[in-house]
């Protein structure tokens, strides 16, 4: 899979191996594949690449339950069976090439369940996973591949198949599915997916089409999402036998009465209901939303791929370094739900104590790793008090300490000295710019810090604190009080000629 790296991809949160294999077993098409693996036998017979002989596919379509002659029933067993084939869940041996050299019928080859197919009820949870993975490639496979009424269309005199007149380029189709699929996983572990709802595809088919920071798109570009889109309702309605999304077409009726411009109107939308769009009005246009079991294997395909894709748990083997290292990337959610598994498995006391080492250091993700320890410390209870105690004299720590303290109802917090109060206020901003940016709350924290301190920014300035110039730089740019901000930027250029 190929897909852009993120630099601060979030952590998905993933359920067990055990619930995601069950899923996998649940997956309509996967079950059918299993069914018809059991099904094979010497009554099964194939041609070459093992396909299953046309004539027997109503009756691979009846062993699942299907009505037999419905179009649709063989259908869905000739695709179930590629699937247990390319798994492993049955094993083929192909007839011998070139027929019978008298004209008589060709023999057909065999077919017999494989080895594989005792997974899926005596293997690990992983190895059920592994196998619905295989399952996933070869979906994925043909949902890259153009309809087939395409296919026939563009068949040349000599029978092959032309891909100038089908305008069609396997490798570019992988990759453009590739792609949608990996801006879907980054909307969901966003928080954008998962707990928002479902995304609407024509915001999914804009997200591949119209070139960041556009303004108003040509008729060209409208014309690519709408292309987009119709391509993404063909790919996700293969997509979803196999458990990897859940799916709502695009209303039939809509498109045949909404145009190219409508299309992309709706896919300018950030979400349903946005910019006066009814929620009815996208559903119409399509929702997809990936199942927790389409996040596990996106997500395998992105490591694979050699994507840094993390999961929350992942780190409760660590040290607390690399723990406050890694969730200081990570959205605040997300970081609570690793620090808690992290703490989950540890002696409170010794917990406490290796976190508050970690979060030590005068290098630029000193304070947001200060941040996320006092964020794994805050639910801690009397059993950390020890440990915390043991930091009131760190000059680093020594703030962070004082405010646990006084948080937790402990008597006897000696008070901070003028230059640790200082410190701490420099500190607690640049972990605020370094964890979230200049928000709109930042300026009501930088009013709140300030107010309390007559003179402040003739002190600040001299704090010995790495970032105490980009901290008075920032206050000068976002600083509500205007006074403020210009006594701010005087500090910072004391700041940094002391710092020079």
């Amino acid at each position: 899979m190929s897909a852009e790296p993120h630099p601060t991809l979030p952590p998905v949160r993933l359920p067990s191996d055990a619930e995601l294999a069950r899923d996998a077993l649940g997956a309509p098409l996967f079950a059918r594949a299993v069914r018809l693996a059991r099904w094979a036998g010497p009554h099964a017979r194939v041609h070459a690449g093992g396909e299953l002989a046309a004539e027997q596919l109503p009756e691979a379509a009846a062993a699942l339950g299907l009505d037999p002659a419905d179009e649709e029933g063989p259908a869905l067993a000739s695709q179930a069976w590629r699937v247990a084939v390319d798994t492993g869940l049955v094993d083929v041996t192909e007839p011998d090439e070139g027929g019978d050299a008298d004209g008589e019928e060709e023999e057909s080859g065999t077919a017999a369940p494989g080895e594989d197919l005792a997974l899926v009820t005596g293997g690990a949870p992983g190895e059920v996973l592994d196998l619905w993975l295989a399952a996933l490639e070869t979906v994925l496979a043909d949902a890259a591949v153009p309809d087939l009424d395409d296919l026939v269309d563009a068949l040349d005199a000599g029978g092959e198949i032309d891909f100038d007149r089908l305008d069609w380029n396997p490798g570019r189709e992988a990759d453009f599915l590739d792609g949608v699929l990996a801006n879907l996983y980054l909307l969901t572990v966003s928080g954008h997916g998962a707990s928002e709802g479902p995304i609407p595809l024509p915001v999914l088919a804009a997200s591949m089409v119209i070139p960041e920071g556009m303004g108003e798109p040509t008729d060209a570009v409208l014309e690519q999402v709408s292309d987009a889109m119709m391509r993404l309702d063909d790919q996700f309605r293969q997509l979803e036998p196999i458990g990897l999304v859940e799916f709502r077409p695009v209303d039939e009726a809509l498109m045949a009465e909404a145009d190219d411009e409508e299309f992309a109107a709706a896919g300018s939308a950030s979400g349903p209901g946005a910019d006066g769009v009814d929620d009815e009005d996208v559903s119409r246009y399509g929702l997809v939303r990936l199942t927790p079991l389409g996040l596990y294997g996106i997500r395998a395909r992105m490591l694979e791929a050699g994507v840094t894709a993390p999961a929350v748990g992942e780190l409760s083997d660590k040290g607390a370094d690399a723990l406050l290292d890694a969730v200081s990337g990570y959205p605040e959610g997300a970081a609570q739900a690793e620090i808690e598994q992290w703490l989950a498995g540890r002696e409170p006391r010794g917990a406490v104590a290796e976190l508050l080492a970690a979060a030590r250091g005068a290098d630029e993700g000193g304070p947001l790793r200060r941040l996320r320890c006092q964020q794994a410390l805050a639910p801690a209870g009397p059993e950390a008090e020890q440990a915390v105690r043991a930091v009131l004299d760190d000059p680093e720590l020594g703030g962070l300490a004082r405010v646990w303290l006084s948080e937790h109802g402990v008597a006897d917090v000696p008070a901070p000295d003028e230059a640790m109060v200082f410190w701490l206020t420099v500190d607690t901003i640049a972990a605020q710019l370094a964890a979230d940016g200049e928000t709109a709350e930042l300026p009501l924290l930088m009013r709140s810090l300030t107010e309390h301190h007559t003179g402040f920014f003739d002190q600040v300035w001299r704090v010995d604190h790495p970032a105490t110039a980009y901290v008075l730089e920032a206050m000068g740019r976002t600083h509500p009080d205007k006074k403020a901000a210009k006594e701010a930027r005087k500090a910072a250029f004391k700041a940094r000629s002391r710092q020079g």
